[in-house]
């Protein structure tokens, strides 16, 4: 019966949106005016938020048991639901900021999500790939930067680190050409091939790349998805069929019977 509730549609309906009315009530108290007025109110209903995912949590591990360990998802949700157990004090204020983290809770109840997530850790050796080549041309193309500019512009391009980061907010396409190119143009005519070529290539080429390996990892577990429910519905049709044919012949045998009696 409790295995019945756990896995039950109302009961995980119940949690999601007692997690995002749990995101609501984190939002209001970041307000010092509300939590001024009602923030007994507030404290109290996260407490007993808090409560009800401890025994949620307590409710999983009696029906999985060790299984319960053994998921990844599960082991987030517990991790999750200890933090908020811990009481905060002075010299662990910290934990009260992360207790945000149980609307993370959400990737572990809405399928979608978990694809989604499903899909960047499965595209992790591929994105890290792409950064270590990404961070190459960063280095490269900020050395470069230093030394052609540093002199004339040393708040953007005074040294390496300020390069990078400058670089970095030119990849993002923040006003890179009013802000950033065309001042230094008006000092170094030339230096519009230096901005072009890097934003080809980094801008346009190698942050796709990032995008390409996600999309094309979430249509892989999708197929791969759509493969599974297949399958099982193939085997239910098979089973379905083995069963027509056991009763088939439990007939044929009870009318031979029949037949021999008469």
């Amino acid at each position: 019966m409790l295995k019945e509730i756990v896995e039950s549609k109302f009961f995980r309906y119940f949690i999601t949106a007692l997690i995002v009315f749990n995101g609501i009530i984190l939002g209001l108290a970041t307000s010092k005016s509300l939590m001024a007025s009602y923030g007994t109110l507030i404290n109290t209903l996260d407490m007993l938020i808090v409560a009800i995912f401890t025994v949620e949590i307590i409710m999983r591990i009696s029906v999985y048991k060790g299984a319960f360990f053994k998921d990844p998802w599960s082991l987030f949700d517990f991790f999750v639901v200890a933090i908020s157990l811990i009481p905060t004090s002075d010299g662990l204020s910290i934990l009260r900021a992360l207790r945000v983290l149980r609307l993370f809770r959400l990737l572990t109840i809405v399928p979608q999500m978990r694809v989604i997530i499903g899909a960047l850790i499965a595209v992790i050796p591929g994105i890290a790939s792409v950064a270590m080549v990404l961070l190459l041309f960063f280095y490269v193309f900020a050395i470069m930067a230093t030394t052609l500019f540093g002199e004339s512009f040393p708040q953007w391009f005074g040294t390496l680190g300020e390069s990078m980061y400058t670089l970095f907010q030119i990849m993002t396409l923040e006003s890179w050409s009013m802000g950033i190119a065309r001042p230094v143009m008006e000092a170094y005519p030339y230096a519009w091939i230096y901005f072009v070529i890097y934003i080809l290539i980094v801008t346009f080429i190698m942050v796709n790349l990032f995008i390409g390996i996600i999309v094309d990892a979430i249509f892989t577990i999708k197929g791969s998805e759509e493969e599974e429910v297949k399958a099982k519905e193939v085997h239910e049709y098979v089973q379905e069929i083995h069963n027509l044919h056991v009763e088939i012949k439990e007939m044929k045998q009870m009318l031979h019977a029949l037949h021999v009696k008469s």
